[in-house]
């Protein structure tokens, strides 16, 4: 019984009003109540009570309110939807199409539901044939005429079959619908994860590798001690070690971080290179006139990583233009940190794609040197990739 339940006042109201407009629509269909009280009570009121089942049931199984108002089907056949002359096929020449009763939108509702609800596909077929045999027999039992053949089948194709194909196809719809949606969700997914992964990669990478210069440092400064040089050689290999362990963590987030553009970070070319010179790495800054590119920071912070894990010690020079960036290092004083990798430059590169420009890297003289053209646009952001706009003068910042 508790699955008979309506779920809110709303539902009940709507059943009762269907209840009641079914009632006024099967009472038409039998015995003038007030011409033949016992007539309408023997036929109308068992239909009314079946009516009231069919209402009560529906909700939940509309294929077996279906089944329920069989006997209210369209099995009169003296009135239908169109009427045809097939004198050059049949003896009679009026022949009913689509025969058609005061109960018949109503059957024709609840086989719309069964295609539209009916998560199994074969109670349906099985219902069909047994209403299928309901009219046969009724067709049998009236003499079997032709043109009550082709009345019975009009009947069930207009009345069952149709409204359940339409009800189904409805349903096929509303699931490929959901079902695209829910890949939209999960690709947005996708694409966060690779974003937020490429974040951590770009950013603690970063971070960790400025670590293992303020190591490599240490390890190289006159008058510590044996154990003190050890333990930065310790520190600087730990940072490389956790460095490399993210690198694999993330790239099991990072499958499609190519395609997935960054949101902007909040801090500029400027801060970037200055967290960088205090962590002890030789640099130099020339920030030409003009507005900063967007990637500015994406390609300076990826050279200066790159840098600090494949050039320890080395000098960097890092060269902004509205229409260049250039993060060049020279000859590493220190062993290279032991890391693979290729996956910030990788992205980058896409990046740069995407933006329409162009990325070169590869060693330059001594160094390595990583360039990338960004071709200028009215439309770019004149705030730069930290909402930093350079005023008009060339500037350079040396350590």
């Amino acid at each position: 019984m508790r699955r008979l339940r309506r779920e809110s006042r709303r539902q009940v109201v709507y059943d009762l009003l269907l209840w009641a407009v079914l009632g006024i629509f099967v009472a038409a269909m039998g015995p003038d109540p007030f011409v033949d009280p016992a007539a309408f009570a023997m036929v109308s009121l068992p239909r009314l009570g079946l009516a009231a089942v069919a209402v009560l049931v529906g909700r939940r199984w509309p294929l077996a309110a279906l089944v329920l108002l069989l006997p209210l089907g369209p099995w009169q056949f003296s009135e239908g939807f169109a009427t045809v002359d097939l004198s050059w096929l049949l003896p009679r020449r009026n022949v009913k199409i689509l025969p058609l009763l005061a109960s018949s939108p109503f059957i024709m509702w609840y086989a719309y539901l069964t295609g539209r609800r009916l998560a199994v596909l074969w109670p349906a077929p099985l219902a069909f044939c047994l209403i299928s045999a309901v009219g046969v027999g009724v067709v049998l039992a009236k003499g079997g005429d032709l043109a009550l053949w082709v009345s019975m089948v009009t009947a069930l194709l207009g009345t069952y079959v149709v409204p359940y194909l339409l009800g189904l196809l409805r349903r096929r719809l509303l699931q490929g619908r959901t079902q695209a949606r829910l890949a939209a969700e999960a690709q947005a997914r996708l694409r966060e994860r690779a974003r937020i992964a490429r974040q951590m990669h770009d950013s603690l990478g970063h971070d960790l590798a400025l670590i293992a210069v303020r190591a490599a440092g240490l390890e190289m400064a006159q008058g510590l001690a044996e154990t003190q040089v050890r333990a930065a050689g310790e520190l600087r290999l730990a940072a490389a070690d956790a460095t490399d362990r993210l690198r694999q963590i993330i790239g099991l987030l990072r499958e499609d971080s190519d395609a997935a553009p960054l949101s902007p970070v909040n801090e500029d070319v400027t801060e970037l290179v200055r967290r960088a010179r205090d962590s002890g790495m030789p640099i130099t800054l020339d920030l030409a006139p003009g507005p900063v590119p967007d990637l500015a920071h994406a390609v300076v912070q990826e050279g200066l990583t790159n840098a600090a894990k494949h050039a320890p010690g080395a000098p960097v020079g890092v060269r902004v233009s509205p229409e260049r960036v250039t993060v060049r290092s020279g000859r590493p004083r220190a062993r290279p940190l032991a890391l693979s990798g290729g996956l910030g430059l990788a992205g980058l590169r896409e990046r740069v794609r995407l933006a329409g420009g162009t990325l070169t890297a590869g060693p330059v003289g001594d160094g390595f040197e990583l360039d990338v053209s960004i071709p200028r646009a009215g439309e770019q952001d004149p705030r730069g990739s930290g909402g930093n706009h350079r005023p008009a003068g060339r500037r350079s910042e040396h350590d």
